[in-house]
C-alpha cells in the first residue's frame, strides 16, 4: 500500500531546481575574497563606542557588493 507524503517531503521535492539567486551566491562566494576585504577594511569600521550599535562589517560588505 502506498502511503501520503508527508509536508516535508513534498516540500523537499520541489527544490532540485537550483535558482538563478542561488547560482549567482554560489559564484560570489567563489570569486569575491571576503576576509581579504574583511582584514583591509576592518580597522576603518566603526566600532561603535556610543550611539547606536553599527551592523556588522561582512553583513554590511555583502549587502553593498549585491547593491552594485
Amino acid at each position: 500500500m502506498k502511503r501520503q507524503m508527508s509536508f516535508a517531503e513534498a516540500e523537499s521535492a520541489g527544490k532540485k531546481r537550483v535558482t538563478k539567486r542561488q547560482r549567482f551566491l554560489a559564484e560570489m562566494e567563489k570569486v569575491v575574497p571576503w576576509q581579504r576585504l574583511l582584514s583591509a577594511i576592518g580597522p576603518h569600521y566603526p566600532r561603535g563606542e556610543r550611539g547606536r550599535p553599527p551592523i556588522g562589517l561582512e553583513r554590511m560588505l555583502r549587502i553593498y557588493f549585491l547593491q552594485q
